[in-house]
């Protein structure tokens, strides 16, 4: 699972996500990728899940890149405790993600089967998503 090797501090506040993404919005490695279309936070398990759905449907070909990682520390508090008390122990991290980030780039592999292994991974995400093509990618041999 997707986590820090180490942070500066435990907990972290929540936040707030609005706007689109600034940094991570175009396809920087791969020739397709999937984009983000809406707000939400992933889990390292999310992405774990998503990643393993591409490389099984690939069959270890080609080259996958993750552009996120979790490294927002959750806290959660255990079941049946009044409040106050202080802030909860930290269960996990996740990954907060705006609308235009991709999330998943592919390379070396023809575009269908890029196609599909990217929808199963999407399938694997709690958002929405939109599969994308590099802009000088040759489209002429996809209607062949």
């Amino acid at each position: 699972m997707l986590q820090p090797k180490k942070t500066k501090f435990r907990r972290q506040q929540k936040g707030r996500m609005k706007g689109n993404a600034q940094r991570g919005n175009q396809l920087a490695f791969g020739s397709f990728g999937i984009k983000s279309l809406e707000t939400k936070w992933i889990t390292g398990r999310q992405i774990e899940a998503a990643r393993i759905a591409v490389t099984r449907y690939m069959q270890r070909q080609g080259q996958i890149w993750i552009r996120i990682f979790p490294d927002k520390p959750i806290t959660k508090k255990p079941a049946e405790v009044r409040m106050g008390k202080g802030k909860g122990s930290p269960e996990g991290f996740v990954a907060p993600i705006t609308p235009g980030r991709i999330i998943i780039e592919v390379e070396g592999v023809a575009f269908d089967i890029a196609k599909e292994a990217l929808r199963l991974a999407a399938q694997k995400l709690p958002v929405t998503t939109k599969f994308v093509i590099r802009r000088d990618y040759d489209t002429t041999s996809l209607n062949a």
